[in-house]
């Protein structure tokens, strides 16, 4: 079996896991248990509280001490069995801290998923610029597989998606003990301070005037991010009191709508390396972020009648604004980082974008739209003026940007990041 169809499997089952349980979680919530709303937001802010800190520790526990792919592995299979607990749980304030649990198993495992590809990719002389979206590709193939196969086999208000879910990740897991072996590239490097023998180096890129930059921006951006996951769906549902829309595929379907945003992820992830090499990470950056914009601003003025193109447009822009950030922003720490921190390096970026950019954009929008934006009766939203807010957001964050962010685009040192040394090790940070 190639190199590249092994990472593609590894891809694909990665996100497959978190597609079976994500978007239909709110059905089984909702319709099966009938639980309160204001419990379930609660639910979500569980990927951001592991995010800050199991990324991260999980990525200098493999650069230190553990190989990635086996550390990998045992991640994915305990998250398999706590997902397979999930059924059991009959108390909402149990069930934050059983998907806590889930949570801070399977979080750290993203991060974990890219250093153990880039590391392979490396070593068999790949192109990690050209070679890796590809691949990646596939991770965003298997979550859409995930929905339509726990949608087609009735499973969206059903325990059942978390068997789905388990099974894949502890196939994932054990899988994971065939790849290619990922020793930690920290370990035999001697430790002159205390932040050394804690496998802290990573973060002294902070220290860097344009990493700490880099890292704040995608906090903000990962906080745009959490906008759109907690409230995209709960906007098409919103609809349905609408007598105008209530039959309407938007209304009926919302969640096969929501998917054409990841369908679209598919097609720009494959553009990713030739905007990379002709624009660079700042342009590329910039690019998601105009898009964030219009992702909003469409969806201001959009509605499943007349409106419904520009929806649809939303989410194929949609692809732009997550890819263009999320795997250019990877594959840029990766090019900027020693081969010695790379996978607390990519936890780093989890952290800020996932962790910190998921509670910030969860808790501030949360309170702005119930001061701001709800109606006296404490239901009704207006989207409208909540969804031009958020792209007023993504704007002053692209004009912020392009002020602040100081990187000069290089094509030739793209190329040579691919096979050589990063060009900024934790030394020259």
């Amino acid at each position: 079996m190639s190199t590249r169809l092994r990472l593609t499997i590894l891809s694909f089952l990665q996100f497959f896991i978190w597609g079976s349980w994500l978007i239909t979680i709110g059905a089984y919530w909702f319709q099966t248990k009938q639980w309160s709303g204001a419990q379930f937001g609660a639910i979500f802010s569980t990927m951001g509280i592991a995010s800050i800190f199991m990324p991260s520790l999980m990525g200098i526990v493999a650069d230190k001490w553990v190989n990635a792919e086996k550390l990998y592995g045992v991640l994915h299979i305990l998250g398999g069995l706590v997902l397979l607990t999930i059924p059991l749980v009959t108390d909402p304030g149990m069930f934050f801290w059983v998907i806590l649990l889930n949570m801070i198993f399977y979080m750290p495992t993203l991060a974990l998923s890219i250093a153990v590809s880039y590391s392979v990719l490396k070593r068999e002389g790949l192109d990690v610029v050209k070679d890796y979206p590809p691949i990646r590709v596939w991770g965003t193939v298997g979550f859409v597989v995930a929905m339509w196969t726990v949608s087609l086999l009735g499973f969206e208000k059903s325990a059942n998606q978390f068997y789905v879910a388990a099974a894949a990740a502890i196939l994932l897991g054990v899988y994971s003990f065939t790849l290619p072996k990922c020793p930690p590239t920290a370990r035999d490097t001697p430790s002159r301070s205390l932040v050394d023998i804690l496998g802290l180096k990573s973060f002294a890129l902070l220290r860097d005037t344009k990493m700490l930059t880099f890292f704040l921006f995608a906090m903000l951006l990962g906080a745009a991010l959490q906008l759109t996951n907690a409230y995209g769906d709960t906007f098409l549902h919103d609809f349905d009191k609408n007598a105008e829309y209530q039959d309407t595929l938007t209304v009926r379907y919302p969640a096969i709508i929501m998917s054409i945003s990841q369908i679209s992820e598919t097609l720009f992830i494959l553009a990713i390396p030739f905007f990379l090499r002709r624009f660079g990470i700042k342009q590329v950056m910039f690019f998601s972020m105009i898009a964030w914009v219009l992702r909003f601003g469409l969806f201001a003025y959009g509605n499943p009648g007349s409106g419904l193109w520009m929806i649809i447009l939303s989410c194929i822009v949609y692809g732009m604004a997550f890819d263009f950030f999320n795997i250019s922003g990877s594959l840029f720490v990766e090019t900027q980082t020693a081969p010695s921190i790379r996978a607390s390096a990519q936890g780093l970026f989890m952290m800020m974008t996932n962790g910190f950019g998921a509670v910030l954009g969860s808790s501030v929008s949360g309170i702005v739209i119930e001061r701001y934006f709800t109606a006296a009766d404490g239901v009704t939203k207006d989207w409208h003026s909540i969804w031009l807010a958020f792209a007023a957001y993504a704007l002053v964050i692209a004009v912020l940007f392009v002020v602040l962010f100081r990187h000069k685009h290089n094509s030739q040192e793209v190329q040579d990041a691919e096979h050589t040394e990063p060009v900024l090790s934790v030394e020259q940070a």
